[in-house]
């Protein structure tokens, strides 16, 4: 029996996108996202969730695609992303989630280095869902080089000193 594995598909300009299930903590409708200021371009903001802060981030321009404006598929994606020895709780905006699905682990294949629309080292492989190709994310690789706040120390109601 193949070796299957469970992944939270998702669309991002055009392309289907996965993520471990192992990785995905819930899946949210679009919400106000408070902006934090001097954070970098891919970071919208903080948004609470039942008391928690956590750091949003915008897939596209994470990955080098164009922004766009949120619709009704859009979704917030709560992720613990592998950083720095531990796990930490971060949102992922994308265009639309489709489900859950079984990825055969021997049909990954690595990515080819033709280049895409996206930044191909963030991707850990391609697997395939019927005719379709599904690009899982590497989100060690995605984080890698990221200062971003975290769930805990957000502090997104805190009193800041002057």
């Amino acid at each position: 029996m193949a070796a299957t594995s469970q992944y939270l598909t998702l669309g991002l300009a055009g392309e289907t996108f996965g993520i471990s299930i192992r990785n995905v903590r819930e899946i949210l409708d679009m919400r106000p996202i408070s902006r934090l200021p001097h954070a970098p371009e891919f970071l919208l903001g903080m948004i609470d969730v039942r008391g928690s802060g956590y750091p949003i981030v915008d897939l596209r321009t994470k990955l080098g695609l164009p922004a766009v404006s949120a619709t009704e598929a859009t979704r917030i994606i709560i992720l613990d992303v592998p950083m720095k020895d531990r796990l930490v709780g971060v949102g992922f905006v994308a265009d639309c989630v489709f489900e859950v699905t079984d990825i055969d682990e021997q049909a990954i294949e690595p990515v080819p280095e033709v280049g895409g629309k996206w930044q191909s080292d963030y991707a850990a492989g391609i697997g395939r869902k019927g005719e379709k190709f599904v690009v899982i994310f590497d989100l060690a690789k995605l984080m890698a080089n990221d200062k971003i706040p975290e769930a805990r120390d957000a502090g997104m109601d805190a009193p800041r000193a002057a």
